[in-house]
């Protein structure tokens, strides 16, 4: 089982790095040690979290932090005979030690979505827990590629921003939002749509992580397919937009979208992992500090190095009249999300 489940997950990666024959997975005998860091590692994303970063062979030591729970599941991650050596923190004080050393901190810590609730909802807990965490980033890995989970990222990325600004360690190159599920959705329902195997499709998302800030290209889509109208792009990209809600809804008050999350967070974590690696031509989506529109933040595909953020790039070669109204429609929502997260740094 444990061979079956590596080698499917190993071949997923190989897989997403076919287009170049450099962006192979490392064999853990040729790559470099790498710490990675889990903040929330005891909750619904966490624990899946750990357990595929635990697979990862370019992982050589895992710090599982939590408030609680995760001393428990460090030793079951553990147990599984793979590269990375795992150690579980629990509680304030030992978050340093945790952190320590870090050279990639996902944070996927906070309150989940509940039925009802928008990602705006989740803001003034989740905003405090990040602004806590980010605090600790600064002081005892200030060099680390952070990559923000915790919702809504539209805001937390900026709260994250000032926090490392007023630490005096803000590296723009460094702070990522994870928006590779918006991503992974949108190849999903793509190729379900476009009759398409899965693996092959690429569809990159821009603009931010919730609701209408979401924006597909499936103009961009590869393969490409002539089959698909107006209206089926338009059903594509409101089902990609409102996909969060769709999970919170079948689990009927029992969770949100945990499972695709931790594997997507698992498949960016990777790229930024390869990047800082050296390897060439690793390009995902992601929420970053950008100046492809006149907002201060936007998703886009971003090319990954050795320094984290090695270049970012633009929307592509066009964009359809329905993906420039998009853009335009999301603009307004995305601008006041930022700075209700600047004006919580700055306020708290």
């Amino acid at each position: 089982m444990r061979s079956f489940v590596v080698r499917s997950i190993e071949s997923a990666l190989r897989r997403r790095g076919a287009a170049s024959s450099n962006r192979r997975l490392f064999s853990s005998d040729s790559a470099p040690e790498r710490k990675v860091a889990i903040l929330g590692a005891a909750g619904g994303i966490g624990q899946p979290l750990a357990l595929l970063m635990k697979l990862n062979p370019l992982v050589s030591n895992l710090a599982l932090y939590d408030i609680a729970g995760t001393p428990g599941v460090a030793a079951d991650v553990g147990h599984i005979n793979t590269r990375a050596q795992v150690a579980g923190y629990v509680g304030e004080e030992q978050l340093g030690k945790a952190l320590e050393g870090s050279d990639v901190v996902i944070i996927p810590a906070g309150v989940p979505r509940k039925p009802g609730m928008t990602r705006d909802d989740l803001f003034n807990i989740n905003a405090g827990i990040v602004k806590s965490l980010c605090t600790a980033i600064a002081k005892y890995c200030p060099s680390a590629v952070v990559n923000m989970i915790s919702n809504p990222v539209n805001s937390t990325v900026p709260i994250a921003s000032e926090v490392f600004k007023k630490a005096g360690t803000y590296d723009e190159k460094k702070l990522f939002g994870v928006t590779t599920l918006d991503v992974v959705r949108a190849k999903t329902f793509y190729a379900g749509k476009a009759k398409v195997p899965v693996a092959d499709v690429n569809v990159p998302v821009v603009g931010g992580h919730a609701g209408i800030t979401i924006l597909p290209l499936f103009s961009q889509a590869t393969p490409a397919s002539n089959d698909l109208a107006t209206e089926d792009i338009k059903a594509l990209t409101k089902r990609t937009q409102d996909g969060g809600t769709e999970v919170v809804e079948a689990k009927a008050g029992k969770g949100s979208a945990t499972l695709s999350m931790a594997y997507a967070g698992a498949i960016f974590a990777d790229a930024c992992l390869k990047g800082l690696n050296g390897v060439p031509d690793i390009v995902e989506c992601s929420f970053v500090q950008s100046s492809i529109t006149e907002l201060p933040f936007f998703a886009s595909k971003v090319r990954l190095g050795k320094n984290g953020v090695d270049q970012v790039l633009g929307l592509g070669p066009s964009l359809s009249d329905y993906e420039k109204e998009g853009l335009e429609n999301l603009k307004p929502e995305l601008k006041a999300s930022i700075e209700k997260g600047i004006k919580f740094a700055k306020d708290n």
